[in-house]
């Protein structure tokens, strides 16, 4: 593949600046950058979901030079990509996801039993655990990223994958899983961009990298030749210390007290505390129940058995407006589906959630709206040429840091971060990590919910081991510095 001078112009952004480079047929090549450095741009482009404004990328297609004009046509050239955002049929079944559009057939049906066959034996592969016939939303975000992941294996004809922020929601083992069927594709002569701020996996698993910086070409390396804080000072532009390295405070008082928290099938008897200052982090694999137990602790799923404890004082959290209302912020792991309205602007957005703090008589103040949105979106750094952008045009850090944003415009006691630096660059992370810090330095308490191990255990104070719907395990401050990876997963393993 060749890209030569690219560039793409959106109002008032240059998201991409004169681009060009070369992929080898075979070569597994890392795109790296910060958000907003035209990463997902560049893809789209390449997937003829976007335009150029200048420039050309160009595919040898069986001897011949060709150019993807839209995604059929891209994906007619062996052409494929994995989105950073999971963009499946959530209403459909796994197998009729990964047969969309392309059904084997019976004569003039269906053949539903070659499909579903067809379907587990891909379901088989990536060690999935799960019936070919359970509709996507059924499944946990963690395994619908599985499925589209998986899907792309479905074709026959495959002469380029894209992979963007593949293992963001994935748990250790099924990271294993993907690189194998990396190491499949190459070896098959399939040429792969994988795209990660993860860079421990651009060691292990690329050959060359690519760096984009605010939408120009930087350099391309082999990965034997850099660091990764080479990598960082390229993207960034700095270096950078220790990213978890942030300040921690003794905790005050008891903020939340949550008792013996039950549902139907996710997690049973759960009961901890959190206390002002206080970091709590969550660990444990794909269906352990953490995200379950902090979206029934705040109305957004039904619990059956359970009391929740602000401040020593015992409350009804029916749903997300009552916890908002009893000073609880979730920022769920969904933020696309769950987290911000793409379509409306940042002011919009920032505001959406503390609408009476700015009306009277049912009329928004526009110029309080205006206000709040410049100094909130100022305060989580914010990305953008005017608050009046829409959020569905920023990048995937600055879209964090907007759900972010509306969550502190309620001046919230208590925050519930679930897989809050999915899909962000180390600089973006680093500046998350910075407000966690300045959230429990103002004697607030958060609660950290992440599948990357160094991260949760870099950053909390207590670290609390689920698996299967149950806590098996609980670590304070001073054995989290002893503990290795291994000795979490070991604690997230263990069968109830």
């Amino acid at each position: 593949m060749k890209i030569e001078h690219v560039s793409k112009f959106y109002p008032g952004v240059t998201a991409l600046n004169d681009v060009s480079f070369e992929l080898k047929r075979g070569e597994v090549r890392a795109l790296c950058g910060e958000n907003g450095a035209g990463k997902s741009t560049l893809i789209k482009c390449i997937m003829g979901v976007e335009h150029l404004d200048k420039g050309s990328i160009t595919m040898n297609y069986d001897g011949e030079w060709v150019v993807n004009a839209n995604a059929v046509e891209a994906q007619s050239h062996g052409v494929f990509a994995n989105y950073q955002s999971v963009t499946i049929a959530p209403d459909l079944s796994i197998a009729e996801n990964y047969f969309l559009g392309n059904q084997p057939t019976k004569g003039p049906f269906v053949d539903w039993s070659k499909m579903l066959e067809e379907s587990q034996k891909v379901i088989d592969k990536f060690e999935m655990h799960v019936d070919p016939k359970a509709k996507i939303r059924e499944l946990s975000i963690a395994m619908q990223a599985m499925v589209t992941i998986s899907k792309i294996s479905i074709n026959k004809d495959i002469r380029l994958v894209i992979l963007d922020e593949p293992t963001a929601l994935l748990e250790n083992d099924k990271v294993e899983i993907l690189y194998r069927f990396v190491r499949e594709l190459k070896e098959k002569g399939v040429s792969i961009i994988y795209i990660s701020h993860r860079l421990e996996e651009i060691m292990d698993i690329c050959d060359t990298v690519t760096v984009l910086k605010d939408g120009t070409y930087v350099d391309t390396l082999n990965v034997s030749e850099v660091d990764k804080d080479r990598l960082i000072a390229m993207m960034v532009g700095r270096e950078m210390t220790d990213i978890y390295n942030i300040r921690h405070f003794d905790p005050g008082e008891e903020l939340l007290r949550v008792e013996n928290f039950s549902d139907s099938k996710h997690f049973h008897n759960i009961s901890f505390k959190l206390r002002r200052g206080e970091i709590l982090g969550f660990v444990g694999l794909v269906g352990a129940g953490r995200s379950e137990v902090m979206r029934a602790l705040t109305g957004v799923e039904k619990r059956l058995t359970g009391d929740v404890y602000i401040r020593g004082q015992k409350v009804n959290i029916k749903n997300p407006t009552d916890a908002l209302h009893h000073g609880i912020g979730f920022l769920t792991e969904d933020r696309r589906a769950d987290g911000c309205a793409l379509g409306l602007s940042i002011k919009q957005n920032i505001n959406m959630s503390s609408l009476e703090m700015i009306s009277k008589l049912g009329f928004i103040n526009l110029r309080k709206e205006a206000r709040r949105a410049e100094e909130f979106s100022k305060n989580v750094n914010v990305k953008t040429p005017s608050i009046e952008q829409l959020v569905q045009n920023l990048s995937g850090g600055n879209q964090q840091k907007v759900v972010i944003a509306k969550l502190l415009c309620r001046d919230p006691d208590i925050l519930i971060f679930d897989e809050p630096t999915v899909g962000i660059d180390v600089g973006a992370k680093q500046e998350i990590y910075m407000l966690i810090e300045r959230l429990t330095a103002q004697g607030r308490g958060v609660i950290l919910i992440s599948s990357y191990l160094p991260e949760v255990m870099g950053l909390s104070d207590r670290l609390i081991v689920m698996a299967q719907g149950a806590v098996t395990a609980e670590f304070d401050k001073e054995e989290i510095k002893t503990l290795t990876e291994e000795d979490l997963l070991r604690k997230a393993s263990i069968e109830q």
